[in-house]
């Protein structure tokens, strides 16, 4: 199904964090609000362990803060170890949940289904996470590229700054005769499977190391996580990698307008990003939220690059030391309240019509 327009560009407006008060303090507030804030009934305790995506660390990292502040006793830990090892750790029974900027694969679901007595594991989609050509070149400020020339940038096709491509994109810059250095995930990463993704299906012709987690193309840098991609193309005039947004943004790193199905090239913004996500389809069924993204979206001004993270978790068989506190974070993260601080920090908020659903699945978990 379509994700409905109305409202997504309202809720990617740009908007104050709510203000975070403690679970079952004695201020004036009421506990709980319209807004979806948690209340001390909604708090649980406990320990939980989670890992995979390192494009939501910063997300993750936000949540655990407020929601541990509004729930004394519990502790959430999540490791930014990629979404490959995220869904493993779930696999293996030592991770409660995991974060994936991609679904399971067709040969995981089983795997991954084994854990949940009586239950499925299921998608929910909890960040979007717009994915940012990211570069570092000495006076060049406004770099646009179209999806064909991303694509022989990184196959190693074009490898200086003032390739005939790389001018047709940009017809006013003074490009440098600067070699091209390309930084890439030496992790298994959903960020590098997204990003794969998209240049295979806008640029075929150009790119033919189809899809996947792991990078297949030759040469370049590798680095650990979003992390380690932003410090190589940091630290190295020439060079250009993807890396998700609120890392481009916190590190300072210039990044490039892309070219969409409409023939625009489009800055990211989370307004943007938006636009992609509202044309998305949801092919999962029930609490199974899976999503589809157009890469080549006609939609005008839409930044084509764009990735969901999901949390993959089990709808039924949790733990019963586990599940309240599950139930718990997750409502939280899927409530009005969790969705707002993401724009804070580099990421677009769900549009709502989408959000309700996976506040309504978390609530299911049993």
């Amino acid at each position: 199904m379509k994700l409905q327009r109305h409202g997504t560009i309202a809720c990617l407006a740009l908007t104050a964090v709510l203000g975070l008060s403690a679970c079952g303090s004695d201020n004036n507030e009421p506990a709980g609000s319209a807004s979806g804030s948690a209340s001390a009934a909604d708090c649980a305790t406990g320990t939980l362990n989670a890992q995979g995506s390192s494009a939501q660390k910063n997300a993750m990292a936000e949540w655990i803060k407020a929601y541990q502040q509004k729930c004394p006793g519990t502790t959430i830990n999540y490791e930014p170890s990629g979404s490959g090892a995220g869904i493993q750790a779930f696999i293996a029974g030592t991770a409660d949940f995991a974060g994936s900027d991609s679904a399971l694969k067709e040969e995981e679901q089983p795997q991954a289904d084994a854990k949940c007595t009586g239950g499925k594991a299921i998608h929910l989609p909890m960040v979007i996470g717009p994915v940012a050509v990211a570069y570092n070149l000495n006076g060049v400020d406004n770099l646009q590229l179209k999806p064909a020339t991303l694509a022989k940038i990184f196959a190693g096709k074009v490898t200086k700054w003032d390739d005939p491509a790389i001018k047709a994109d940009n017809p006013d810059a003074k490009l440098p005769a600067t070699a091209i250095q390309t930084a890439h995930r030496s992790d298994s990463s959903g960020t590098t499977d997204n990003f794969t993704d998209f240049l295979a299906k806008t640029a075929e012709a150009d790119w033919t190391f189809g899809k996947a987690k792991e990078w297949k193309a030759p040469g370049g840098t590798a680095g650990k996580g979003n992390d380690g991609v932003t410090s190589i193309i940091k630290g190295a005039d020439g060079t250009i990698g993807y890396v998700e947004m609120s890392f481009a943004e916190n590190a300072g790193l210039k990044m490039a307008k892309v070219g969409n199905g409409a023939g625009e090239f489009a800055p990211l913004t989370l307004e943007n990003a938006g636009k992609t996500i509202a044309g998305a389809e949801v092919t999962g069924s029930g609490d199974d939220l899976k999503m589809k993204i157009d890469y080549n979206t006609k939609e005008a001004g839409a930044y084509p690059i764009v990735l969901v993270t999901y949390e993959i978790v089990c709808s039924k068989g949790l733990a019963a030391d586990k599940l309240p506190l599950v139930k718990s974070f997750l409502g939280y993260t899927a409530s009005a309240e969790g969705q707002k601080v993401l724009s804070e920090i580099g990421y677009a908020p769900l549009p709502e019509s989408v959000r309700t659903k996976v506040e309504a699945a978390a609530k299911n978990i049993s």
